[in-house]
């Protein structure tokens, strides 16, 4: 499974299990109140139960809500690599993790590189302007 979301959208991962039988209106009244966040903000709100077994997304596409619902035949999700801090009631998760989480894929014990970053030079500033005065920019 891919997900190809756009950047502004972010994944939230409620921490308590929840109860399956909910469905839309029940989700978002606990994306509101437990997750205290907005679910008609486009963002998706992840849910499990119990067993983690089950898993439902919630998504507000701007005119509707939109949910989508896997049950796992054999095994359980494993959520969380890291277990959240005590009291977290909702925990951020970058659209990588969630997919490989969907697939079955164990992310404890997995650990993330650091991301490459590029030097800043205290001085390129300066160069930068006097190139594109140069050539008028």
């Amino acid at each position: 499974m891919l997900l190809n979301l756009p950047p502004a959208v972010r994944i939230y991962v409620a921490t308590a299990p929840t109860d399956m039988r909910k469905s839309f209106d029940g989700l978002s009244a606990a994306v509101s109140h437990v997750l205290e966040r907005d679910p008609f903000a486009g963002h998706l709100f992840v849910f499990f139960n119990r067993r983690a077994d089950r898993v439902k997304i919630l998504w507000w596409d701007g005119d509707g809500f939109a949910l989508f619902s896997k049950r796992l035949e054999r095994g359980r999700f494993r959520v969380f690599a890291e277990p959240p801090g005590a009291g977290a009631r909702v925990v951020e998760m970058p659209a990588g993790e969630l997919a490989l989480i969907l697939q079955g894929l164990d992310l404890r014990g997995a650990k993330r590189r650091r991301g490459w970053q590029p030097r800043r030079d205290p001085g390129r500033s300066e160069r930068s302007d006097s190139v594109s005065s140069a050539f008028g920019f």
